[in-house]
């Protein structure tokens, strides 16, 4: 009878860890890899996160990663010691027109041996893929199958970033290739559109990018998290005026009362438009119901104390 007791009390442990493990809420924060090297780890929020994305590791046209990085050890050290994954990250939304090149079958084999290489010589656990625009070509779902194996043989994880502007680009074998995807939903509108001004990232967006990948693709919500801005970006008063941008933490820093508004009219008449605490808090419920996380970037754009996105996030979590 203690025997049969004991069996019964471990699968009931072992399957309390599974259940736990399947039910995490990703906190997944793209953090600058330059930064990573070089300020003090002790003021990385990894208490608040569960995986962080080092952006970005980029190779030049021959697909080579010519920058040494000695200084991330700590960095990622520390990561682990409070059970966060740090990945690196690939591509962003700048101008990276060497991929093309490299996904292509001649370069694709040892451009994947050379990001794998990179994954396991500074110890991370993945890597987070950003192409974007028309780096998601006819030759991207290759190139994530092909990446996907090679990650998974030495234990690493493989998590892509994704929009709805890029749906028509997106397979659905390239999207099942994921360990999950991180859903950007932002950037409706920016600075490099000053003609449309308005809000970039409404909860309504949130919705519609959530019921399109969940629906309309069928990814599992286990499989998702949801997109959200820790910035701003600012029109007007005409729309000849130039647009900006600007980090949540300075926006609130700057004008009293912002982290309980989504827009704030600026003394000169310029409107700024993103997401404060109220906003945030309603897409955590919602990434809880439809999703498996929130994703942000990027974390150094937060604000200090009371008024910390990441801070609401954690606590709209629980």
């Amino acid at each position: 009878m203690r025997l049969m007791s004991f069996v019964l009390l471990l699968q009931f442990l072992l399957l309390s860890t599974f259940v736990s493990a399947q039910d995490e809420f990703r906190v997944v924060g793209y953090y600058s890899l330059n930064a990573a090297q070089t300020e003090e780890v002790k003021n990385v929020p990894f208490k608040q996160l569960t995986h962080v994305n080092l952006w970005f590791l980029n190779p030049d046209t021959e697909g080579n990663f010519v920058n040494d990085l000695p200084g991330l050890a700590p960095f990622v050290k520390a990561a682990h010691k409070s059970d966060v994954k740090v990945l690196f990250s690939i591509g962003g939304g700048s101008h990276q027109p060497q991929y093309q090149a490299l996904l292509e079958a001649g370069q694709r084999s040892r451009f994947i041996e050379s990001l794998v290489n990179q994954v396991t010589k500074y110890g991370l656990d993945g890597l987070d893929v950003d192409l974007e625009s028309a780096n998601i070509d006819e030759n991207y779902e290759a190139f994530v199958t092909e990446l996907g194996q090679a990650l998974r043989a030495k234990n690493k994880l493989m998590t892509a970033a994704i929009a709805v502007y890029y749906k028509d680009q997106l397979t659905d074998k390239a999207i099942a290739q994921f360990d999950f995807v991180n859903v950007m939903s932002y950037d409706r509108t920016g600075p490099w559109r000053p003609e449309k001004p308005g809000p970039h990232a409404l909860y309504e967006h949130a919705v519609d990018d959530l019921i399109y990948f969940g629906e309309d693709r069928q990814v599992s919500k286990g499989k998702m998290t949801l997109g959200v801005p820790f910035y701003g970006y600012g029109y007007g008063p005409e729309l000849t005026s130039k647009a900006i941008s600007m980090s949540y933490g300075k926006i609130v820093e700057t004008f009293k009362g912002s982290e309980l508004k989504d827009e704030w009219t600026m003394p000169d008449g310029k409107i700024l438009y993103y997401n404060g605490i109220p906003t945030i808090k309603k897409k955590v419920a919602l990434a809880k119901e439809k999703a498996s996380g929130i994703m942000i970037w990027q974390i150094q754009g937060d604000a200090k104390g009371s008024k910390s996105l990441l801070r609401a996030i954690n606590r709209a979590a629980k």
